[in-house]
């Protein structure tokens, strides 16, 4: 895609990890990183971008590696959606100071904290300019943040996910333990299947494969970046047909 002054996409998703916004701690929601993603959302908002964001809670609990150590599985599942809610109140209110209006939309039901996540409700957020946050995962156990952000992104007919992550990329191999890992401009849904590169679990690769809906990879920390992607500038990897 040439640069112009048009975004190339008009309606996205942003799926954070719960650890970018750990910055530089070992745990919990750093405000400096939230201040910073929230400059940058409101950045593309103000372009007239529809933007749904989906996060994790990993800087928080980690269903999986708590089940790994014996807890019931659905259980660690369940209070690792509740740590996405902490996570997209700390956004939200990172960028409502932004003057960026923004609403938390959750899977499990909690009134006194986030809307209930309805589908149409969410469409019409957009449409009127608000960022919408949506939290707890799908709600349901063996589902991660990754495969809720597909089954968002479908949902809201979103033209591609922004996959935000520490690297600018895909790479065949880790590029912080092999040198000479190479990385992908493009890359094709069954590739990153067959050589199970960790860019996002195998449901949420699928459900975008079926769905056509590209997946761009690129590193979040450098600011700016989220504006480069969209105005299609050629940053990180592209995952597509």
């Amino acid at each position: 895609m040439s640069e112009s002054s048009e975004p190339s996409y008009k309606r996205i998703l942003l799926k954070l990890s719960g650890e970018a916004l750990m910055g530089d701690q070992s745990y919990g929601v750093d405000p400096a990183v939230t201040t910073r993603i929230a400059e940058d959302v409101a950045g593309i908002q103000a372009m007239g971008v529809q933007t749904s964001i989906v996060i994790g809670g990993g800087n928080i609990f980690r269903g999986l590696a708590a089940s790994a150590r014996g807890m019931d599985r659905s259980t660690a599942d369940y209070m690792g959606m509740l740590a996405t809610v902490i996570n997209s109140l700390a956004l939200q209110d990172a960028l409502e100071q932004y003057g960026v209006p923004t609403r938390v939309l959750t899977a499990i039901e909690m009134r006194a904290v986030a809307e209930p996540f309805i589908r149409r409700r969410a469409v019409r957020h957009l449409e009127k300019g608000r960022v919408v946050v949506f939290a707890a995962g799908t709600g349901n156990p063996y589902f991660t943040t990754d495969t809720a952000a597909a089954l968002r992104a479908m949902e809201m007919r979103a033209e591609v996910i922004l996959k935000a992550t520490k690297v600018d990329g895909i790479y065949s191999a880790d590029p912080i333990k092999h040198a000479g890992a190479e990385r992908y401009e493009r890359i094709s849904y069954l590739q990153v299947l067959q050589q199970r590169l960790q860019v996002m679990d195998a449901t949420a690769i699928s459900l975008c494969m079926d769905n056509k809906l590209p997946i761009v990879v690129f590193n979040m920390n450098q600011p700016g970046n989220i504006r480069r992607v969209i105005m299609g500038e050629p940053i990180g990897t592209t995952v597509t047909a």
